[in-house]
């Protein structure tokens, strides 16, 4: 939706940036450009025969908006946050999540008020709302990012009890893999004839491992407080 300025405004953008593209693209795949190129113009408004005569794009450090860059990076953050939080834990990726943001900066407000549908619609939301100071929300699962802290409430997304032992399966599959690493690094014979390489790579699993496990406790913690 928007006003008839707006959609103008946006469709105008879109073929300028289209044509640059093409113009950019065409020493590489010139017939494909050279079709596309000659509906384009005509809602430029350019009257050249050809794509082959056009001037190359140039760099204009002058047209360069470090302020959308920044407001879309922080964008960025917020989805693959949320995103995040349905893989870890295993919530359906179209299933539609409450998001709540807690500590809000004021950019960080301002960005969700000026991207509300941009964010509902990437990280599949049902809702955003920004919690006041004084209200920590209710128990969630949660990420920070640049001035906020995502919240998403478990409550009613999953199955506590399966949840809970699919969680303890996890953990002891872990336990499992870190024994075996910590039992082969325990072996002398094994240290001794092992390239360092080796030795270096399983000392890395092994801190992966640790680290992945300390996440599904965290994730027990919080599925067990619900």
């Amino acid at each position: 939706g928007g006003t008839e300025a707006e959609l103008r405004g946006t469709l105008h953008t879109l073929v300028t940036v289209l044509e640059g593209l093409l113009r950019l693209a065409h020493p590489i795949i010139p017939f494909i450009t050279e079709t596309i190129w000659q509906r384009v113009k005509v809602l430029c408004g350019i009257t050249a025969d050809t794509i082959m005569l056009q001037p190359f794009p140039q760099y204009d450090a002058s047209q360069v908006d470090e302020a959308a860059l920044a407001d879309t990076e922080w964008l960025k953050q917020a989805i693959v946050a949320v995103r995040n939080i349905r893989a870890e834990m295993n919530i359906a990726p179209g299933k539609p999540l409450e998001l709540l943001l807690r500590g809000c900066s004021a950019d960080a407000e301002r960005r969700v008020n000026e991207n509300r549908g941009f964010l509902q619609t990437l990280a599949r939301l049902e809702s955003i709302t920004v919690l006041p100071a004084d209200d920590k929300g209710p128990v969630s699962v949660t990420k920070i990012i640049d001035g906020a802290e995502l919240l998403i409430p478990m409550a009613g997304l999953i199955n506590k009890e399966d949840e809970l032992a699919r969680l303890a399966k996890e953990v002891a599959k872990i336990e499992g893999e870190i024994s075996r690493i910590e039992n082969k690094l325990a072996n002398e014979g094994f240290v001794a004839r092992a390239p360092e390489a080796v030795i270096a790579k399983e000392r890395e699993k092994l801190e992966g491992y640790a680290e992945a496990k300390a996440k599904l406790i965290e994730q027990q913690a919080v599925i067990a407080a619900l």
